[in-house]
């Protein structure tokens, strides 16, 4: 649930953000939540738009891989007596979560959230110096590990791909050649070591070391290969008619919604060199005119929705198809695996 600046570029790895729902009245009208409905939310949070749907009448699954946030949703599951059900899980998951007879609505809020990143001891932000951990789930692979034991090229990839950063070698190469002398354990001695290698400039809207904490915080949680399995377990667990909502804030996160919708829908592709491919059924239609953004006056009033963008479609009565992840030609990147071993 990060906010962006600019060109995708995360604001929230970089201060403290206040928890506003963002585009909750657009998410709302997409889902059509409503007496009756069983709505899944893959990402509880602070539960803005849990408690919305709530409201409207809907019963709600909420899902959320952070103990820490099913630990503070007690609370909700008390006040709408036995209407919320707070779920400890990956939102890749959620089809197991699913009722037998399909779910109404599933909504998906695609990041880290303002929680996290408020908490100095989370190590999501290098304004408010912690230990270099960023992991949603507490468990695993943390950043720390991944900056003292990756190599340097996989650095490089990590930054240049998931943060988007210009200078991605050189910062990578800096950070080999420190942490042979000593390891970097603290989201600010990372953060002024990229500061070194890569100065802000005056005219800089952001500080140099937002790109790679963006980049360490998507990979160290696996945040794209979750979306797109997230994806596929939607098609699984909505019913006909029932409704995908997803509120992005990177542009390679709705790149990835946006393939799979655009694949999903069935419509023939071809080029003037290929013949057309012949359609195929139709498992979700658009709902809207596309990708839906804030508006002025509330990206005025809550900077992390300045580069939220909606997509929201409706699923067909088309039977799902085995999930192929080819589709969103996401980058070949060492694993997890490999550096916690």
């Amino acid at each position: 649930m990060a906010a962006n600046l600019g060109d995708g570029v995360s604001e929230a790895d970089g201060g403290p953000v206040r928890h506003i729902p963002v585009l909750l009245a657009e998410v709302l009208a997409s889902l059509a939540p409503a007496p009756g409905k069983v709505i899944l939310d893959g990402t509880f949070g602070a539960g803005g738009y849990t408690r919305a749907i709530l409201e409207a009448g809907a019963n709600v699954i909420a899902l959320d891989r952070d103990p820490t946030a099913i630990s503070a949703g007690q609370a909700m599951v008390s006040e709408f007596n036995g209407r919320l059900k707070l779920v400890h899980s990956r939102f890749s998951s959620l089809a197991d979560h699913a009722p037998a007879g399909g779910l109404d609505g599933v909504v998906l809020d695609i990041g880290v959230s303002s929680m996290q990143i408020d908490e100095a001891k989370r190590g999501f932000s290098f304004q408010r110096n912690g230990p270099l951990d960023m992991r949603m789930s507490g468990e695993g692979v943390s950043a720390a590990d991944v900056v003292n034991r990756a190599k340097v090229g996989d650095l490089a990839r990590i930054f240049g791909f998931l943060g988007e950063e210009k200078q991605a070698g050189r910062i990578a190469r800096a950070i080999e050649k420190r942490r042979a002398v000593e390891p970097f354990t603290t989201t600010r001695d990372l953060a002024n070591l990229i500061e070194s290698v890569n100065p802000r400039k005056a005219k800089d809207k952001i500080h140099p070391a937002t790109r790679v904490f963006q980049g360490l915080r998507i990979f160290v949680n696996d945040e794209l290969g979750e979306l797109a399995r997230a994806l596929f377990a939607v098609e699984r667990a909505l019913k006909p008619g029932g409704r995908l909502v997803v509120v992005s804030f990177h542009s390679l996160e709705d790149r990835i919604v946006k393939r799979f919708l655009t694949e999903k829908s069935g419509r023939a592709a071809g080029s003037r060199h290929m013949p057309m491919i012949e359609d195929k059924p139709a498992i979700f239609e658009p709902l809207g005119k596309g990708v839906v953004s804030a508006t002025a006056e509330e990206a005025e009033a809550n900077p992390r929705a300045r580069s939220a963008k909606l997509r929201a479609a409706f699923r067909t009565a088309a039977p799902a198809v085995a999930a192929d992840h080819s589709i969103f030609d996401l980058p070949d990147l060492t694993s997890l695996e490999r550096i916690g071993g």
